[in-house]
């Protein structure tokens, strides 16, 4: 059995069409409440009830983990990984970020103290560490501009329907090393440029304001964020536009067997999320 845990996110939903769509596996989506047109068997479970996770769970199962984040967090993610050691489970496949480590800012940070604790579990674990999310570009989008702090270099994105069919390869076959895998999409780009790509699909003028941190800071605040988060936000911007996230890998190919979907792929399927930002 393949328990997908975040089924109803954008990874978790890509995750289990690919699974299903491909025949011969047991799939169980775990969900919060009840959920339709899945595709696949679903079941009720909560992160902050790990338990109600665990008991899911059964000797051999593959396990994809993976969730939006919140303060809870890091403790409800190191109870499950500890749940499925104990279940005996054969895999852990586990969401989470480029650059993650132990004191890292935000979900950086976070990722970082759940993945050295699956690194120690003992479980047989593949730990998918992407960059950010294409998905998450419509909803930055206002009025014809978007915010940051990255500067004027390039940046890296990716589209989560490729982080799913990474997944959904390391999930059917069989278990083999421990491993990091770096995910990136195909390119690097200014975010001055992503406006410009963005401009073309829309067929309406959208502007990159880049801000210095304290100005970026001040900008989330009135957006409703709180400090420190808005500081340490615009702060992690700062470092992601730095050039550590520029680099890219062929880790998308090499284990889904294709090439990443580039940005104006992702953009031109998705005018209509825009559209209506």
């Amino acid at each position: 059995m393949i328990v997908v845990t975040g089924a109803t996110g954008s990874i978790g939903r890509a995750l289990i069409q690919r699974l299903t769509s491909s025949g011969g596996h047991d799939v169980r989506a775990v969900v919060r409440r009840p959920a339709a047109h899945l595709g696949c068997d679903h079941a009720l479970g909560d992160f902050d009830e790990p338990g109600t996770i665990g008991r899911l769970l059964s000797p051999g199962d593959r396990l994809f983990l993976n969730s939006s984040l919140w303060p809870g967090f890091t403790g409800a993610h190191r109870a499950v990984i500890d749940l499925a050691a104990r279940a005996g489970v054969a895999q852990v496949v586990t969401v989470s970020v480029r650059g993650a480590a132990p004191g890292a800012k935000l979900g950086g940070g976070m990722h970082g103290e759940v993945d050295a604790h699956l690194r120690a579990s003992g479980v047989p674990w593949s730990i998918l560490q992407p960059t950010g999310f294409m998905q998450n570009l419509p909803r930055e989008v206002r009025d014809g501009r978007f915010y940051g702090s990255y500067g004027p270099g390039p940046v890296n994105y990716i589209d989560t329907r490729d982080i799913a069919e990474v997944a959904a390869a390391l999930l059917t076959r069989p278990v083999g090393a421990d491993g990091d895998h770096v995910l990136t999409g195909p390119e690097s780009l200014s975010h001055h440029r992503i406006a410009e790509l963005i401009s073309a699909v829309l067929g309406r003028p959208v502007r990159y304001v880049d801000l210095p941190v304290p100005e970026m800071t001040a900008h989330l605040e009135r957006q409703g964020l709180t400090q420190p988060l808005a500081g340490d936000l615009a702060a992690l911007m700062a470092e992601t536009g730095d050039g550590r996230w520029a680099t890219t890998t062929t880790t998308v190919e090499d284990l889904a067997g294709r090439p990443p979907r580039t940005l104006s792929t992702f953009l031109s399927e998705h005018a209509h999320a825009f559209d209506t930002a």
